[in-house]
């Protein structure tokens, strides 16, 4: 079995490797890059707001390593969430991805088993991850059970559009509510 080493990324050069390995992991995915690029049209001020979540403990970054290669060779992203039916404070993969050449070589069970460790150290009370049933999909969701997930039923999205000054600037107006 690979020895498998993983860290949170800490520094400006982690954070631009978690960068190029989502756009790695979106590119493959497909139309979700597509869905990517329309949600950022401003890359800066996207970079700015994960560096914000970073630093609040909102949000963590997990690079995987191997011995003998300076570059990683997977990510997860996990960001806390709250909500009443989870009891709490709750995690939730945001996306995680494995170079094509090790996949299958437990290196994605090693950046779940840190996420979990991450989330028991914040008490929260479990943590999710999409993985949807159409077969494309079949060895993703085998993956995850195999590691203790359940299948809790299927996610949506709407995606929300951003006119640029909303998307520099977030506005508040508790009476819109």
């Amino acid at each position: 079995m690979m020895e498998v080493t993983v860290r949170e990324a800490v520094s400006e050069v982690d954070h631009n490797r978690v960068h190029e390995m989502v756009r790695a992991l979106l590119v493959e995915l497909g139309p979700e890059a597509e869905d990517a690029d329309k949600a950022t049209p401003d890359p800066a001020m996207m970079m700015r707001q994960y560096h914000l979540r970073c630093a609040s403990g909102q949000h963590i970054a997990l690079l995987a390593f191997v011995p003998g290669k300076e570059e990683p060779v997977g990510v997860l992203t996990l960001s806390e969430c709250f909500a009443i039916y989870a009891g709490g404070n709750y995690g939730i993969i945001n996306e995680m991805y494995v170079a094509p050449a090790y996949r299958c070589r437990k290196v994605g069970d090693a950046l779940v088993q840190r996420a979990i460790a991450y989330a028991q150290s914040r008490l929260w009370s479990r943590v999710d991850v999409t993985a949807p049933e159409d077969p494309a999909w079949v060895r993703t969701r085998a993956f995850y059970e195999r590691l203790g997930f359940g299948f809790a039923g299927p996610k949506l999205k709407i995606v929300i559009p951003q006119s640029p000054a909303s998307s520099t600037t977030p506005q508040h107006n508790s009476s819109s509510f």
